[in-house]
């Protein structure tokens, strides 16, 4: 089942235009910043979600690299 979620954020990164996906990074790098910072002010409830995020950033990164590549 994680899988299946896995491709599904993949295709919604791929049908984004060059532009989104800039912004879509610069938001999740500021939302991963204010949740760590949180994090060490007061344990959040579910610390993995600094890792997902983390994830998904690597994801959308992942994606514009091909694209500059040329993939």
């Amino acid at each position: 089942m994680a899988k299946a979620k896995k491709a599904k954020n993949v295709d919604d990164y791929r049908s984004l235009d060059a532009q989104g996906l800039e912004s879509r990074i610069g938001d999740e790098q500021l939302r991963l910043k204010k949740l760590q910072f949180s994090h060490a002010v007061n344990p959040i409830e579910n610390p993995l979600t600094i890792r997902q995020l983390r994830r998904t950033i690597a994801r959308l990164k992942t994606e514009q690299r091909k694209r500059a590549l040329g993939f």
